[in-house]
């Protein structure tokens, strides 16, 4: 799946018509509906708000509202932007000020979506994939060269500890871990500790 790297807004004007699309990231419904919550009463001199979100680890959950504009032609042309995009873990509201000019069924259909787009497009998006984190420990006099094994490889740690042994966290993909691990104790010589922690996403440009 994928999400937004960020929130933020874009601004689009149709007609004379404001459209604002704001973004936001929601780790669950809560948090969605929270923000829409927090947005409305922020601009509740607009026209609409129209909203749409899709949350949940394979973005499960969608939700969306047309807010007053005529059924089907706000929310669910920009929940579909969302889904289209693969994205999870996003909500969307775009607030009109209406201009005096009346766009129609199916101008308000390609304005709320366009909105949606310009903005995804703004802020950019993230890839989310599996890892696991796996803690290396090694005694110091072998810490310098495995830490700069690491770097050789691209690998930054998300952690490092220095205590009675030096302890390192890796982020590994899932289906790496075996990989990993073998290439540790490799290059200790097979002096390395090597754990498995919990598992979890990295977020890769895309």
């Amino acid at each position: 799946m994928r999400m937004i790297r960020g929130g933020g807004s874009r601004e689009l004007e149709i007609r004379r018509s404001r459209f604002v699309c704001t973004l936001a990231r929601a780790s669950g419904e809560a948090e969605a509906v929270e923000f829409l919550a927090r947005h409305r009463r922020a601009h509740r001199d607009a026209t609409h708000n129209c909203s749409a979100y899709v949350v949940g680890e394979h973005g499960e959950i969608t939700k969306s509202s047309d807010d007053g504009e005529p059924a089907g032609t706000a929310g669910i042309p920009m929940l579909e932007v969302l889904v289209r995009r693969g994205l999870t873990g996003t909500v969307a509201v775009v607030t009109r000020y209406f201009g005096g000019v009346k766009l129609g069924a199916g101008g308000l259909v390609r304005a709320y979506g366009q909105a949606v787009s310009e903005a995804v497009d703004a802020v950019g998006v993230v890839e989310l994939r599996p890892v696991l984190t796996v803690t290396v420990r090694v005694e110091h006099a072998l810490a310098g060269r495995f830490l700069g094994d690491l770097h050789g490889r691209g690998v930054q740690p998300s952690d490092v500890r220095y205590g009675a042994a030096v302890e390192a966290d890796v982020a590994v993909p899932m289906a790496e871990v075996e990989a990993f691990e073998a290439w540790a104790a490799q290059v200790t010589a097979g002096r390395a500790e090597v754990s498995r922690g919990a598992p979890g996403h990295i977020e890769v440009p895309v």
